[in-house]
């Protein structure tokens, strides 16, 4: 009887198993669903998303794969190419549009998510393996990156395949162990070429303290390919750097002391040549952490709670080396960057795998319950539903805020012939030179303005609230053609034939 109640029992269990394990796997396909449905969805955003697009449409347009272009014929010395390679190549197989600028972005991310769960898989089996994968692919900042153009998704890739292959190295003594070694290596160039060097510290940084505390440095010495794969390292990302100094001078000292340390140490760093320093007060990434990992961030507190209370006392002695190598690759970015002046929201996503295997592992050791795991589910299901009827009903509301789609298209469909010129006062929005394919004029001053005004008759102004009022007298020549945001869309009509 007790051996039938035991199997018994035990069938029961499994059949939990199963269920949890579909109720997870659906939950994660409709937050892939819902990433892939809205990729193309919404405009490009400035300033970041366009900005990006813009360099990489450029890319192709100019032919130029070498150094990237903020503008025609002015390098853009910010940031490495690496995710403006994968955009332009994009471009050149699906054609350019929103979804094929943000389509590297997603699969970057899903090459992060495979990876953990992978190592998730290998950790503590598949249940286990898909809480992971769904905590991270429903995570604010994670969610967002999948769907955004910027460079960081290219950097969690390579930290993340850094990352795993560090501990798989580490853990195993066999071929497959060498392989990850080299994977290690890779990922550290992949994150020289997204970000430069931050990104190697955001690796290196973890492992070392991980090895000095619990993996022992004789033990990670002998398991990873230290001088091959450092030579592997050096070949794979160094030479974008020299060619990239060599052509245009000036990039190694603006890009490794004035990107590398004055942003970091001076808030609201004035030496930006391509966007505009973000100065926060130090410390300001941890509030930017919890709100990146939501909504898990908050129910991570209670799952620790309720592990407490879960675990037996006497309590079987947990893995602290794993444990250990989760946690410092989720505090050293926070850590880092809590003495920068300049930080983004964004700098939070290398440590978000960590995160999420941290959750988990709350998860999997708190005990289940039906109200817990419904509230759990719940959880998951809040960012890709409310994301996508964002994009549903709010897009046609706000897009027209941040992006230049809407009033292109007006002036696009309003012109008479291409020699029709399209011109923004002071600035022009990156997400503009995208949508008319580079095709926009700048008038930097009102002398400018006003001179290209009375040389030129039958184009289009796109000006602000103030820049109508400023330039009142233009104005009064101009027909109102739509209101797009802060920008109207003004057409110099002189040109066209008196009415018979």
């Amino acid at each position: 009887m007790d051996v039938l109640n035991s199997s018994a029992a035990a069938a029961t269990k499994d059949s939990a198993t199963a269920a949890e394990r579909r109720w997870l796997l659906a939950l994660l396909l409709l937050a892939i669903a819902a990433r892939v449905a809205t990729l193309g969805a919404y405009p490009l955003m400035d300033n970041t998303e366009a900005r990006y697009a813009e360099i990489a449409r450029k890319m192709v347009e100019t032919g130029d794969w070498v150094m990237p272009q903020f503008e025609y014929s002015v390098p853009f010395w910010s940031k490495p190419p690496l995710s403006i390679w994968l955009t332009s190549l994009s471009y050149v197989a699906f054609g350019i549009s929103e979804f094929s600028a943000r389509l590297p972005s997603l699969l970057t991310c899903f090459f992060a998510a495979w990876l953990t769960y992978r190592l998730a898989l290998e950790r503590a089996g598949t249940t286990f393996a898909l809480r992971a994968t769904l905590v991270l692919a429903t995570s604010a900042l994670f969610f967002i990156a999948a769907g955004a153009v910027m460079t960081d998704p290219a950097l969690l890739a390579g930290t993340m395949l850094s990352m795993a292959g560090f501990w798989n190295s580490v853990q195993r003594s066999d071929r497959r162990g060498k392989l990850w070694g080299y994977a290690f290596f890779v990922g550290l160039a992949f994150s020289l070429l997204a970000k430069g060097p931050v990104g190697a510290v955001l690796t290196l940084a973890p492992v070392g303290l991980w090895t000095l505390w619990k993996g022992g440095v004789r033990t990670v010495w002998q398991r990873l390919p230290w001088v091959s794969g450092s030579v592997l390292t050096v070949v794979l990302a160094v030479p974008w750097y020299l060619l990239a100094e060599q052509r245009t001078p000036g990039f190694l000292d603006y890009f490794l002391v004035g990107e590398h340390w004055r942003r970091y140490t001076e808030s609201g760093w004035k030496g930006d040549r391509f966007g505009t320093a973000h100065a926060t007060p130090r410390g300001m990434i941890w509030p930017l952490a919890v709100a990146a990992t939501l909504p898990w961030s908050l129910p991570w507190f209670v799952l620790l709670w309720r592990m407490r209370r879960a675990t037996p006392r006497p309590a079987p002695a947990p893995d602290t080396s794993w444990r250990a190598y989760l946690w410092l690759w989720v505090l050293v970015p926070l850590v880092f960057f809590t003495f920068a002046g300049n930080i983004l929201f964004t700098y939070v996503l290398p440590g978000l795998p960590a995160f999420a295997l941290l959750v988990a592992e709350a998860w999997t050791s708190a005990g289940s319950g039906k109200r817990w795991d419904a509230a759990l589910k719940l959880a998951a299901l809040w960012l890709p539903v409310g994301v996508a009827l964002a994009v549903v009903f709010g897009g046609p509301r706000f897009g027209p805020m941040y992006s230049q789609r809407a009033l292109v298209a007006a002036y696009v469909a309003a012109r008479a012939s291409d020699a029709q010129q399209l011109v923004y006062y002071n600035e022009v929005p990156k997400s503009a030179a995208f949508y008319a394919r580079g095709r926009v004029s700048l008038a930097d001053s009102p002398e400018e303005l006003s001179r290209h005004f009375a040389e030129r008759k039958g184009d289009f102004y796109a000006l602000t609230r103030s820049q109508v009022a400023e330039f009142s007298e233009i104005r009064a020549q101009l027909t109102k053609r739509g209101t797009f945001g802060r920008y109207t869309l003004l057409e110099d009509a002189r040109a066209r034939a008196p009415a018979q």
